[in-house]
């Protein structure tokens, strides 16, 4: 039987000929990441354990991106213990305010991923660089400080799903529509440590944003990975970003699959997933002029230029509800100063938005963003857990940029169609 994508990738990097799914095996990692909330406790361990130097100062990098600029005097304390390690380790890859980005968009953006490598992070979204054709997942801040010790860590071998895209999508449905409908059919636990693989005539019709986004939600289908395979837009992405060597790695046309979904991307509508798991999908025709109070467009997930451009596209000329608060999050440094460049911050700030930094913050609770009890925000962000982006009464409907730009203007839950 031959092996997955997945399988390829883990099989070159334990130095055997194949793997089997529910093998346990220890791999070399290219590449170990961690943010201001996990490194301070991974460097605690790793310091605890007695050792003195991570393995590799060229491939272990730290993002100060969740609490940052620092909301309150603990994030400050977090800040300074992982910005104290990295200066000791002598780090190359270390990401502060002013040069900072949220980390998922940050790590592809600097070339710090490629095609055929593992990658993990103390983080669950690290499964975002499987767009790139990388075995990337997250791991726990013990995992990680062994793993900056070893260059190694363990994984069980896994098995996988694959999902088969064809069509080509319509007007404004992007890769949130594709992933909020696949985590609406399979499930939460659908994925349950499975490899999901994307294949199919309908990859090639989803740029490298929709992978990214589409990837780095694997995980609310509690997959290990979600992963694409390399083409020509891959390849145009990481062209002047990767500098080194990588190996592209392709799926046997015997590997074998748990399950097999398949999705008509020109079948798709704009889909939210309303409270409070990311699984409660509905399309927005069912759930038009549901009441909002609040709007986030950004987050790992959904803040990078093409987001920014859909949104922005749908405020030009337009006004946010007199009713309606929206915070604007560009995922890095320079995407922001390219929205400047392209005149679409004066779109968003025009229109009455307010534009924050590059920060995780209203995804997860952390700052500009969180509500109080009965609020209700529609979040371009990946989970919309009990009381994620504030209060336990507060409620968070995921959707797409266009469905939240277009959300903003009307007031309440609704469509591109219904304001353009």
């Amino acid at each position: 039987m031959g092996m997955t994508m997945t399988q390829k990738i883990i099989a070159d990097h334990v130095g055997a000929d194949s793997v089997k799914a529910g093998e346990l095996v220890e791999a070399r990692l290219d590449l170990c990441m961690s943010n201001d909330i996990t490194s301070p406790v991974s460097a605690d361990i790793f310091e605890q354990a007695g050792f003195e130097k991570v393995f590799d100062k060229d491939r272990v990098a730290i993002i100060l991106d969740h609490y940052t600029p620092c909301k309150d005097i603990e994030s400050a304390r977090l800040s300074k213990r992982a910005r104290e390690f990295a200066a000791k380790q002598e780090l190359t890859h270390f990401y502060d305010t002013g040069n900072v980005g949220i980390e998922h968009a940050l790590v592809p953006e600097k070339g710090l991923a490629a095609p055929g490598e593992i990658i993990i992070g103390a983080d669950s979204h690290t499964c975002t660089y499987g767009a790139l054709g990388a075995f990337s997942t997250g791991v726990g801040s013990t995992d990680l400080a062994a793993s900056w010790a070893s260059g190694q860590t363990w994984f069980k071998v896994p098995a996988a799903i694959k999902v088969v895209l064809t069509g080509k999508p319509s007007r404004w449905i992007t890769g949130k529509d594709v992933i909020l409908h696949l985590i609406g059919e399979i499930g939460v636990d659908g994925a349950l440590y499975k490899s999901i693989e994307f294949a199919g005539p309908g990859v090639s019709e989803l740029d490298m944003d929709d992978r990214f986004t589409i990837s780095n939600m694997a995980i609310e289908a509690d997959g290990k990975n979600g992963i694409f395979p390399v083409d020509e837009k891959t390849l145009e992405y990481i062209k002047g970003r990767v500098d080194r060597l990588y190996k592209v790695y392709e799926a046997d046309p015997d590997a074998e699959y748990e399950r097999v979904v398949e999705i008509d991307l020109s079948k798709l509508k704009n889909t939210v997933s309303m409270p409070s798991l990311p699984s409660n999908t509905r399309t927005v025709d069912e759930v038009k002029g549901t009441h909002i109070d609040q709007v986030v467009i950004g987050s790992c997930t959904n803040g990078r230029m093409k987001d920014m451009r859909i949104a922005a596209e749908i405020l030009n000329g337009r006004k946010v509800a007199p009713e309606i608060r929206v915070n604007i999050v560009p995922a890095t440094q320079d995407i922001y100063l390219q929205c400047i460049d392209e005149g679409i911050m004066e779109v968003f700030v025009k229109a009455g938005c307010a534009v924050n930094t590059p920060s995780c913050g209203p995804c997860m609770g952390g700052h500009m963003g969180v509500m109080c009890e009965g609020e209700r925000t529609i979040s371009t962000t990946n989970r919309n857990f009990v009381g994620r982006m504030g209060h336990v009464d507060s409620e968070i409907i995921l959707a797409s940029p266009a469905v939240a730009a277009a959300s903003a203007v009307a007031g309440h839950v609704a469509g591109p169609c219904d304001v353009m």
